[in-house]
């Protein structure tokens, strides 16, 4: 006969292991509405970055969509445009950095610094 199994209550342990599965899925249900309200709350934040001393401000929202650009007259130079385009990359790239940031921080948060594919 199989260890563990009586012909009288089949196999041993049958209704605790089902208990501990359905309180880990309930545990990783929460987690997951967990992990969907820091992801939205992220979603809905901005992220703003200025360079050149405030000459390009680039502002991201939290699902990394630029959704502002400043450009203060005295940073246009027509004869050095190449300066003006690496501030304004420069300036975006930095706010959707702060942006992944904080949704990294966020998640780390929930999973105790777990990597879990898709959050």
């Amino acid at each position: 006969m199989a260890k563990g199994y009586s012909a009288r209550g089949g196999f041993s342990g049958g209704a605790g292991m089902m208990r501990q599965q359905q309180q880990m899925q309930q545990k990783l249900l929460q987690m997951q509405q967990e992990m969907t309200r820091a992801q939205e709350e992220v979603e809905s934040r901005s992220f703003t970055s200025s360079v050149g001393g405030g000459a390009v401000q680039a502002t991201v929202s939290g699902k990394k969509e630029l959704t502002g650009l400043v450009i203060r007259p005295e940073a246009v130079d027509t004869e050095d445009l190449e300066m003006l385009q690496d501030m304004v990359i420069s300036a975006v790239n930095e706010a959707l950095r702060q942006a992944d940031e904080a949704m990294n921080s966020s998640m780390s948060a929930l999973t105790g610094g777990l990597n879990i594919p898709g959050f």
